[in-house]
């Protein structure tokens, strides 16, 4: 389907029906096992500001797995499964005074690139700085040896995701959410603009030894939505802003995408034939439909909760964000999304209708805080030697503590699967033989 008749199609959405109003869910309490330093997003903290996780599985000893955390204007950090920081990449610098710098928002992994003729695992950032995709490879025999596993294969002359010229770049309308995924030898990444509905989908290619992207569909979410009762309705937003996807995920097997619209709702998407195909709003946050007023004089939204109009979901507070899948036997697995407005993490299943199971939150512990205003998420199966036997699952925490005075603290916690999975009162799968993340696609 070409990206004018999806943009067609998708204008056209509308909800057809109102979702009953009803208690909304108590989430389950788990606790994290481990957590990475904190962060700070001040100058004295090189403006890093933690945001999405990918997990790393080694392909030898699983315990030397590693943990690839974004920190926005700070770059990357790279973590131990003890939480301990064993690298840090910074992002690129401005390349003129007026122009912005490099700032790192999401980040993926692509098992096996072949790169100058050998399979090559990379880490694939979206630079929302400068509207650009960069690649890390990562070095198993350096993970052996203790040295820093990371080195930059991105190409010379990376075009922009989005934007048309250098100018605009720098208005910021840029790379936004990212999610990679591999179909046989070829490996993909879906890329969100900031503040607009636009997905594109981009093939990694070799150039030359370095990694370079070309676009091969694109997709315009709606940005304003047809109520029931016959209104037109659009998310609350600055001046300007549409509303935007951050958190996405793509089912590795299925070749399924889902994307969070953080003020809408969560969308299914399949892709096929490297295209995106029909959208489909599987769930929506509990402030859609709310009428609302921008106040001018604080530069900010006022939801009028007072006429809700009662279209909205039960199961996702907005924002709705990170978003990331959990693989188990013959198609089944679990949906995870960050329920950000709440502190929690909706669960739904992997087949069929993505039905909702239950949500559940990361709360004080004795090793770590909890997690508040989660961004990004992480999970996977298998098993990471003896701290993580059945899986793992890294969230962003946006509130770390205890705070240093009045810094920002952010940082990331890492927490057992099986411990997630055991705390549901019907409890969820632990399976870590049916899917090997390394071998997906």
């Amino acid at each position: 389907m070409s990206a004018s008749a999806l943009t067609a199609l998708t204008a056209a959405l509308t909800v057809v029906a109102a979702v009953p109003a009803g208690p909304h869910p108590v989430p389950v309490p788990v606790t994290a096992r481990v957590e990475t330093p904190a962060v700070h997003d001040d100058e004295a903290g090189g403006n890093a500001n933690a945001d999405d996780p990918a997990i790393w599985v080694d392909p030898t000893r699983p315990g030397r797995s590693l943990v690839i955390g974004t920190l926005k204007e700070g770059g990357l950090d790279v973590y131990g499964l003890d939480g301990r920081r064993v690298q840090h990449v910074a992002a690129p610098p401005a390349p003129g005074e007026d122009a912005a710098p490099g700032r790192f928002n999401n980040v993926d992994l692509v098992y096996g690139f072949e790169l100058s003729g050998r399979r090559t695992d990379l880490a694939v950032v979206s630079d929302r700085g400068r509207d650009r995709i960069r690649a890390y490879a990562i070095d198993p025999a350096a993970v052996a040896a203790g040295r820093a596993p990371l080195r930059d294969v991105t190409a010379a002359g990376v075009t922009p995701v989005f934007s048309a010229t250098e100018d605009e770049v720098d208005e910021q309308t840029t790379a936004y959410g990212l999610t990679a995924y591999r179909d046989g030898d070829d490996a993909y990444v879906v890329v969100s603009q900031r503040e607009r509905g636009r997905l594109r989908l981009l093939e990694l290619e070799d150039r030359g030894g370095r990694v370079g992207y070309r676009t091969e569909s694109t997709l315009d979410l709606p940005t304003s939505f047809a109520l029931p009762d016959g209104t037109s309705w659009r998310p609350c937003a600055d001046p300007g802003e549409l509303p935007q996807v951050e958190g996405m995920a793509v089912d590795q097997e299925e070749h399924v995408l889902y994307a969070a619209q953080e003020a809408v709702g969560l969308w299914r998407v399949e892709l096929d034939d490297e295209e995106f195909e029909r959208p489909e709003l599987l769930d929506r946050v509990r402030e859609y439909g709310v009428p609302w007023t921008y106040d001018e004089a604080e530069e900010e939204c006022v939801l009028d909760t007072a006429h809700d109009p009662g279209f909205g979901g039960e199961h996702l507070s907005a924002d709705a964000e990170g978003v990331t899948v959990y693989h188990g036997d013959d198609g089944t697995g679990y949906l995870l999304a960050s329920s950000q407005g709440d502190d929690s993490f909706a669960v739904y299943t992997r087949e069929g209708d993505n039905a909702y199971l239950g949500s559940f939150a990361v709360t004080d512990g004795p090793a770590t805080d909890g997690v508040q205003h989660s961004d990004g998420a992480a999970v996977v199966n298998v098993p990471l030697g003896s701290a993580f036997p059945k899986g793992l699952l890294v969230t962003h925490d946006g509130e770390a503590t205890p705070a240093d005075g009045d810094r920002e603290s952010t940082n990331f916690k890492f927490t057992r699967w099986d411990a997630v999975a055991g705390a549901f009162p019907a409890p969820l799968t632990v399976d870590t033989r049916s899917f090997d993340p390394r071998d997906a696609g």
